[in-house]
């Protein structure tokens, strides 16, 4: 895209990402039941920031984010994020059968609270698992020193848990009990 570098793009995602996941009023928008707010007026209220997009910019954005956080409905007009929410949306997740393993990438720092309490979704609405050991590692790297911890989420699933995968293939569950964790650090 030519009228608009990499730390821009970067700066518009988080923008994004905070709008649309946490704080819907920091650009003055309203999510629906299901998270979706209008593009027109999205657009409008971010380019009243520091910003001037117009939606070739906001529709690379949203193809271009290696996480795939975003997503457009069928017509174009309306954008919500996949997952990682800290508000109340539904967005509509049926509930899927878990492959047999799941990752969850974290801190060494957050060790001794998983140890006492599981892996909880704290202010989000879920618990995030990936199906790689490469993801699970990246995301624990934005946390401090990162650790990987193997889920046995079939086991989970066959107690009943329920898992939803979103659009952008992270794996969600309401928390992950110490049982579950195959790899925990002895104390």
């Amino acid at each position: 895209m030519e009228n608009i570098n990499e730390k821009q793009i970067t700066s518009i995602s988080k923008l994004l990402s905070l709008a649309l996941r946490h704080n819907p009023s920091s650009i003055n928008i309203v999510l629906d039941h299901n998270g979706w707010t209008d593009v027109d007026t999205l657009i409008k209220n971010i380019n009243k920031q520091r910003y001037s997009i117009d939606f070739e910019i906001l529709e690379y954005v949203v193809e271009n984010n290696n996480k795939k956080r975003f997503s457009f409905n069928d017509d174009l007009t309306k954008i919500r994020a996949n997952q990682g929410h800290s508000i109340a949306v539904d967005l509509e997740f049926e509930a899927k059968e878990s492959p047999a393993m799941l990752y969850h990438g974290t801190a060494m720092k957050f060790l001794d609270i998983i140890e006492k309490e599981g892996i909880q979704k704290m202010s989000r609405l879920h618990v995030h698992l990936s199906e790689t050991e490469e993801t699970a590692y990246k995301v624990g790297s934005r946390h401090g020193k990162p650790i990987i911890l193997k889920i046995n989420s079939f086991e989970m699933f066959q107690k009943g848990f329920l898992f939803f995968c979103s659009e952008n293939g992270v794996w969600l569950t309401d928390n992950v009990p110490t049982e579950f964790i195959l790899n925990r650090p002895i104390q």
